[in-house]
């Protein structure tokens, strides 16, 4: 046996033990209590992969990986360690640019390389399908980026003959990747590209903000479809499998995302969910109608004589970082006898898992969280629902109503308990821009405030009761 034939043998060994690690990572990830040590094995796959790849000789000219290792570390690790919980949606977002960008890149750098050496046909396909993919996940994550971050409007982006301009585009791509797999030109490939950008930017301007975590999954999953192309054009295996856990767990996760939003893929792509300033909307407005409200002092002695009270926190409560006055209430609560449980939405925050881990901060079991079903069993025998910066997860219309735009969510049903207490900033309505009828229930009594100081003052007065 050859010394390059054990060099291969080793290098493809090498990249199965990374893989494998890949594989394993994603496992733990399913659960939140070995989702730390998945994310290490992870890291120790994508570690043996990439040394690999540079003691192989394949690090390029001058050793440009490494020298773009120590750039990327250089911007990326403290872009992580400084962000918000409440923007690591947008940090996701821009993270899957780059990976799809980058994707792209690679294509392109690997045509430049191939194509006056008469490249196979299956190569160019797989190139062009690189790019393609590649560039329309870049334009989307951007996108998706300045929604979430506020940088244009959340709301959807449409035109008259919107839908038909982007089918025209993706004739075009076709078009032109035919074109360059018919006879390799680099201007087959730079139309490819620009098409590719229009097409993710077009996709996902119709894209309302409340849907826009569901877009990211879908993106992220585009990007590793990305990466896999790359793979089978450069006749690299760990690109091949990463690329392809990274499509499919994607796929799936988008899946799961629109199966609790209660709405099937193509009607979030294509449908733009209605928003508070349409006609739908105000035609069933709130109008001039009056809610109840407390104070602190009030809703502090209900909570505190209460038998069960479920927490059903949401995004507001990221935005004030109030999961440790929140757990210092329910500690309170439970010193009294009271039950005290928190039920989780899939999608209660901006991406799947955002509550769980909020609240794990503040050393909450992943045991104490209970998921939407298992929550709903239990409201039509809680006391008190206390419901902190959430509403489109817990309005009613999405379960009675056929004429909202939320109807068919699957919701938590915090509006079968006796009491229901909205901690609440303003009479503003959710991220979809849908009004909450149950605001206006006379079970209903909100505390307005900042979320925070709302749940201090009511540590205060459960102490004092």
């Amino acid at each position: 046996m050859t010394a390059a034939t054990l060099s291969n043998n080793a290098l493809v060994g090498g990249y199965l033990v990374s893989a494998v690690c890949f594989i394993v990572a994603l496992k733990a990830l399913s659960s939140p209590r070995r989702a730390r040590w998945g994310n290490l094995i992870g890291v120790g796959g994508m570690v043996i992969a990439v040394g690999l790849t540079v003691v192989d000789g394949h690090a390029g000219p001058d050793g440009i990986i490494p020298i773009g290792m120590i750039v990327g570390t250089a911007i990326g690790a403290p872009a992580a360690r400084l962000v918000r919980m409440t923007a690591v949606p947008q940090l996701v977002a821009v993270f899957n640019g780059v990976g799809g960008g980058a994707a792209a890149l690679v294509s392109v750098v690997d045509f430049l390389h191939v194509q006056s050496a008469h490249p196979a046909t299956a190569h160019v396909a797989e190139i062009m399908l690189g790019v393609a993919i590649g560039g329309a996940s870049f334009a989307g994550s951007l996108v998706a980026f300045a929604k979430l971050q506020e940088l244009m409007t959340g709301k959807p982006i449409t035109f008259s003959g919107q839908r038909a301009i982007n089918g025209l585009i993706v004739v075009g791509i076709l078009g032109a990747a035919g074109w360059g797999v018919a006879a390799p030109h680099i201007v087959a490939l730079l139309i490819v590209a620009g098409l590719a950008l229009a097409l993710g930017a077009g996709i996902c301007l119709p894209v309302g903000g409340a849907d826009t975590p569901v877009l990211i999954s879908l993106l992220n999953s585009l990007t590793g479809l990305a990466v896999a192309a790359d793979g089978f054009a450069l006749g690299n295996l760990i690109l091949v499998v990463a690329g392809t856990l990274v499509g499919t767990s994607g796929a799936l996760l988008t899946k799961m995302m629109s199966d609790a939003m209660g709405r099937s893929l193509p009607n979030i792509i294509f449908g733009g969910l209605a928003t508070a300033g349409s006609t739908e909307l105000l035609a069933g407005g709130s109008g001039a109608r009056s809610v109840r409200s407390a104070d602190a002092t009030d809703i502090g002695i209900l909570l505190a004589y209460s038998h069960r009270v479920i927490i059903v926190p949401g995004y507001g409560l990221a935005v004030a970082q109030a999961q440790h006055a929140v757990v210092e209430l329910a500690r309170l609560l439970e010193e009294r006898g009271v039950e005290v449980a928190y039920a989780i939405h899939p999608v209660a925050g901006r991406m799947p898992g955002h509550m769980n881990v909020l609240l794990a901060e503040a050393d909450v079991p992943y045991e104490a969280l209970d998921e939407m079903d298992e929550a709903n069993a239990k409201f039509p025998s809680a006391d008190v629902s206390l419901v902190v910066g959430a509403n489109d997860v817990v309005n009613p219309a999405a379960r009675d109503n056929p004429a909202s735009p939320l109807y068919g969510m699957p919701i938590l049903d915090v509006d079968r308990s006796a009491h229901v207490i909205f901690l609440k900033r303003s009479m503003r309505p959710g991220f979809s821009g849908v009004d909450n009828e149950l605001l206006y229930d006379p079970r209903t009594v909100l505390l307005f405030g900042d979320a925070k100081e709302s749940l201090t003052k009511l540590v205060v007065a459960v102490r004092g009761a």
